[in-house]
């Protein structure tokens, strides 16, 4: 009995040990405070998946060529709690971002709101400050 249970240990190591885990970050790890944003475009994509959601934009950067932005938002509970769900925004939705820029400089932010072209704003939750920084004086 000692034996099997040994092998079964030894088993779920290796299995793990190879496996990749996706691991979650802070804020600070990836996204930058001073980098706020505010992006307009038409949603294209949306994965709710864990332990972040995804939701990519087509942005139309000033020379006129389209760029899609990865958005990062909460958790799926997290923005179900918050009211937001797969019914809530179709694809094609036009909305604007607010959030943060990625520190590595590419197409990717972190997102704090969405606002809708009727006005209404969606929490997205996850690692956004809920509130922009005040500019320096």
């Amino acid at each position: 009995m000692r034996m099997r249970l040994v092998g079964v240990c030894v088993a779920a190591v290796v299995l793990f040990n190879g496996t990749p885990v996706s691991s979650h970050h802070a804020f600070s790890a990836e996204f930058d405070i001073a980098k706020p944003l505010t992006l307009s475009g038409k949603l294209v994509k949306w994965e709710m998946i864990n332990p972040h959601s995804w939701f990519h934009l087509d942005i139309e950067d000033d020379a006129g060529a389209v760029v899609t932005w990865l958005i990062e938002g909460g958790s799926p509970n997290e923005l179900i709690r918050n009211g937001v769900t797969k019914n809530t925004l179709a694809i094609g939705t036009q909305l604007t971002v607010e959030g943060y820029h990625a520190k590595d400089g590419t197409a990717k932010g972190v997102g704090r709101n969405f606002l809708l072209a009727d006005g209404e704003r969606l929490f997205l939750g996850g690692s956004a400050p809920p509130v922009a920084p005040a500019a320096p004086q």
